[in-house]
């Protein structure tokens, strides 16, 4: 089996609603572990039981996670961690692209790279940094 890497994102309350954005804009199949449905359920406050413990988006190789665990610091949301979306098409890189900003930051809108593909980068409406990629010498 081959080591891989996810994304694994943290939100404070509104997880559900974030990866049902994130899966109108990637598709896939989304499912979700409340906190009520978990063993954790009899410790936690009533309030959190509709909170999510674990949630996963998968389509092909895309695969992005998330909770609604946030540690007694609170949710702190910086530029260090960006999610990385390599596109099969040029048309699927613009229109992820156009879906994902929506309600965000178009920070870098596509364009033609000096190394050869489509890209650029957005911030969402969750806060989280997306970068698209689309190798145009791939085609």
């Amino acid at each position: 089996m081959m080591t891989s890497i996810n994304s694994y994102l943290t939100f404070a309350g509104n997880c559900r609603e974030a990866m049902t954005f994130y899966q109108s804009c990637l598709g896939g199949e989304l499912s979700f572990q409340t906190i009520g449905a978990s063993p954790l359920s009899e410790k936690m406050p009533e309030k959190m039981k509709g909170y999510i413990l674990h949630a996963t988006l998968t389509n092909g190789l895309i695969r992005i996670m998330a909770s609604d665990m946030v540690g007694s610091e609170g949710l702190l949301k910086g530029n260090a961690v960006s999610l990385m979306l390599n596109c099969s098409t040029e048309a699927e890189a613009r229109s992820c692209y156009e879906r994902l900003a929506a309600g965000g930051t178009a920070t870098h809108p596509l364009e033609d790279s000096f190394w050869g593909a489509l890209f650029g980068d957005l911030k969402d409406k969750y806060g989280n940094n997306w970068l698209l990629h689309f190798d145009k010498n791939q085609q």
